[in-house]
């Protein structure tokens, strides 16, 4: 059996012993232990392990030194450390709706979790054009919760400047920079993909745009230096779980997970990566004729924007502590930027789902070929109104009205 004081990748093979030696009080006796790796994301191995013999389970999340889309694309494995101190901090702030974490190894770089595999990815769900009537009133609690209570708002400064430097996380984030905020608008690294019957449309409507050309590139700069709130970094459909429950408990229906590509920025790109999510399964339900799926994403984006409006101002006035911040007036200025960095994130997550190499799913499995060049003209319309337009969303509608707008402009 390997000690494990030196790192290195495993295989399901190598992961039974693994937890044995690590946590040899989780499984109770008598121990039949079966692993499969469940990865199925760019960055991470993740095995299910099992005791056959009651059932019991666990996650093993281990992280890679590289990519598992690209053997060149290098990324640091303290990855997973940020995601297992993240875990603990969401569950002080939004309790039961992220997994618990057991363990940590700083050597193997491994997350041990529970496992949620009663839940099913969301992504997925929704293409199957499921109607989930808990989403947006959990994913509100979820962001509202963790967001405003790690910003300087609710936080000690220095506390919260401690948070701030704990949770650089520069490779990931150079990661984003790259594929959200920089090739999209112009293949500088000549990654992006291209559906051919819109290879002129996004040389004219992306990278010969110059007036978008200049609000992406403020966007970035934002995404770089406004230190404002703990964010999940990477809050899409695929690292959200979900489940029928009609319980009300916190995460009976709704998990987050995977904030391995958490750090300190601006809460508009957390709550913008959402609503450009929904807008993509919105397309895959159009393409597929499932207008009463449709209309339940048209409703739960306008519900997610204005409850998250709603849930803010009143968790502000209850939990504020800066002197300034209580100024008459400030709340609603402060959550007014925050809506406008939501549009304008939305936009910037619809065009690089839909031309950079990260594509999603939603998008690319729709069959007939005339639909998804005319979906993926909606997105990046759509996009532009939210990014060029910005400043002029302030509540729910307001997107959903561009997405309209963009769908009958073709």
């Amino acid at each position: 059996m390997a000690l494990y004081d030196k790192y290195f990748l495993m295989k399901e093979s190598d992961v039974a012993d693994y937890v044995t030696a690590k946590m040899p009080d989780f499984f109770k006796p008598p121990r039949k232990l079966s692993v499969k790796e469940i990865g199925d994301g760019n960055l991470n191995y993740v095995f299910r392990v099992v005791n056959e013999a009651d059932g019991s389970s666990l996650i093993v999340k281990q992280a890679g030194v590289s990519l598992r889309i690209s053997a060149e694309m290098k990324v640091s494995t303290d990855r997973n450390r940020i995601e297992s101190e993240i875990l603990l901090i969401q569950d002080k702030y939004a309790g039961g709706l992220v997994p618990k974490v057991y363990q940590y190894d700083t050597v193997m770089c491994v997350c041990v979790m529970e496992d949620l595999s009663d839940y099913r990815l969301m992504r997925y769900a929704l293409m199957e054009h499921k109607i989930l009537p808990h989403f947006a009133g959990d994913i509100t609690d979820y962001m509202v919760n963790t967001l405003l209570n790690t910003t300087d708002i609710v936080m000690e400064h220095k506390a919260k400047k401690d948070l701030v430097k704990r949770f650089i996380n520069p490779e990931l984030c150079e990661i984003t920079e790259d594929l959200v905020y920089t090739e999209p608008y112009n293949d500088n690294k000549k990654r992006n993909i291209v559906t051919p019957e819109n290879v002129d449309f996004v040389k004219k409507e992306l990278y010969g745009d110059k007036k978008l050309l200049l609000e992406a590139a403020k966007l970035k700069f934002e995404f770089m230096n406004n230190a404002q709130a703990l964010l999940h970094g990477d809050l899409h459909t695929g690292s959200i779980f979900v489940r029928d429950d009609d319980s009300g408990a916190p995460g009976a229906a709704t998990r987050v997970f995977d904030p391995e590509f958490a750090f300190y920025g601006p809460i508009g790109y957390d709550v913008g990566n959402i609503i450009a999510n929904l807008f993509f399964a919105w397309q895959n339900g159009n393409a597929a004729g499932k207008h009463a799926f449709c209309d339940w994403v048209l409703a739960t984006a306008v519900s997610v924007i204005d409850l998250f409006k709603q849930k803010f101002l009143d968790g502000f006035a209850k939990n504020v502590t800066d002197v300034m911040a209580k100024t008459e007036g400030f709340a609603e200025y402060y959550l007014a930027s925050i809506i406008s960095d939501t549009a304008g994130c939305t936009g910037m997550e619809l065009i690089r789902r839909t031309v950079g190499m990260a594509q999603v799913k939603d998008i690319t499995t729709i069959a007939e070929r005339e639909k998804r060049v005319k979906a993926e003209r909606v997105n990046i319309l759509c996009a532009k109104d939210c990014i060029l337009n910005r400043a002029s969303f302030t509540h729910g509608q307001d997107f959903v009205d561009a997405l309209k707008r963009a769908s009958g402009g073709i």
